[in-house]
């Protein structure tokens, strides 16, 4: 479902493999960034933390508890 114009709240992420979480305003808890692929998750988590320190809003897409797309505006 898509969650749109949302603000990102706080961004997370270790060294281990696709492991980046995001807060994003309207929307209960941590969500895992999910997309599939390595870079996929390295893609999203960037556009994530763009918007975060840029006070810029997104559009993220999520499924089954997880951020697997997103728009940054």
């Amino acid at each position: 479902m898509w969650h749109s114009n949302v603000d990102v709240i706080r961004t997370y992420s270790t060294r281990h493999s696709k492991n980046c979480w995001a807060i994003v305003s309207g929307i209960s808890g941590w969500k895992k960034v999910n997309p599939g692929s390595n870079d996929g998750v390295t893609n999203v988590h960037s556009a994530l933390c763009a918007a975060r320190a840029n006070n810029r809003k997104v559009d993220v897409y999520i499924v089954s508890n997880q951020i697997e797309r997103v728009v940054l505006k």
